[in-house]
């Protein structure tokens, strides 16, 4: 078997990425060169490495084997070329993957934290829906990961190797309404109230849930507003625009004109934040990274 090092990265990344065309915008090539370099790759194995869905590619048992070992070929490679050229940092580099609103409620925590205890430790950080960030951490892209999860809490794409998933806390979701208008001076509503509100809410894909409209609501939600961005969602909501769903863990950082109300007549959500790594002893600087997240306020 003959593997470039080139045929390795575009592995990685059609992993990392979920499809050819995500993989070819990452590394700058056009999708006919992912392609062929996937294919030629599948010659060189003589195997079938990637699984071609209406949804996007995901790699198949054996691509996940060479997956493990390009990893560990490409970190060599990467450390032969700091020593050649003399830019070997004398810091412990950890990459993180968080859920979208983990930048605002536990990220500054965080790395406060690490600046006083281990600042040694550089953390780069990247933002992705819980099946991104579970691609990228078997594809090597990312270290670590905070994920949140519903019942029964067990955030997993049903890959192997497992993930070794710790919980930190559990948060229960709110609905976040504006201080003024139909919900003013209420700290409760019903579910049955919430039927015909305007909702604002995250665009959902294939792999990845409605977010922001109640789950188990009574019929079809009316979406007004589509955004994955926190700032946009919660300005929204101050202006009167609409209603969204909140995890209460956020109080401290919401805007004036938006509050929290729970939600009676069905059972409570309650989502679970967790952090997710490969199997097997952590790199370094990724045990320093795991106390810091379980020990920030």
């Amino acid at each position: 078997m003959d593997f470039s090092s080139t045929a390795l990265r575009v592995l990685r990344q059609v992993a990392d990425s979920g499809s050819f065309t995500a993989a070819a915008a990452q590394l700058g090539y056009t999708q006919s060169a992912i392609s062929r370099q996937a294919a030629a790759l599948e010659r060189s194995a003589g195997a079938v490495l990637f699984e071609r869905r209406f949804d996007g590619v995901q790699l198949t048992p054996a691509g996940l084997t060479l997956l493990r070992h390009a990893q560990t070929i490409l970190d060599s490679v990467a450390a032969a070329e700091q020593e050649l050229t003399g830019s070997a940092a004398p810091t412990a580099p950890v990459r993180l993957g968080m859920f979208p609103s983990a930048g605002a409620v536990i990220l500054p925590g965080v790395l406060i934290r690490l600046a006083a205890t281990a600042p040694h430790i550089t953390v780069t950080t990247r933002e992705g829906s819980t099946p991104a960030l579970l691609r990228a951490l078997r594809a090597g892209s990312i270290d670590l990961a905070v994920l949140t999860s519903r019942p029964p809490h067990r955030p997993s794409d049903g890959e192997s190797p497992r993930l070794h998933i710790e919980p930190v806390e559990d948060t229960e979701l709110r609905l976040g309404a504006p201080t003024t208008g139909l919900f003013s001076g209420r700290t409760e509503v019903h579910i049955d109230e919430l039927v015909d509100a305007p909702w604002i809410a995250a665009p959902s894909t294939s792999t990845e849930p409605l977010l922001g409209v109640w789950p188990g609501l009574p019929g079809r939600p009316r979406i007004v507003h589509t955004t994955r961005d926190w700032l946009t969602k919660l300005r929204l909501v101050a202006g009167g625009f609409g209603v969204t769903t909140i995890p209460s863990r956020m109080s401290a950082v919401l805007p004036p004109g938006v509050s929290l109300l729970r939600v009676e007549g069905v059972p409570a959500e309650i989502r679970r934040i967790l952090t997710a790594r490969l199997p097997g002893r952590p790199g370094p600087g990724i045990t320093d990274v795991l106390h810091a997240i379980t020990s920030a306020d």
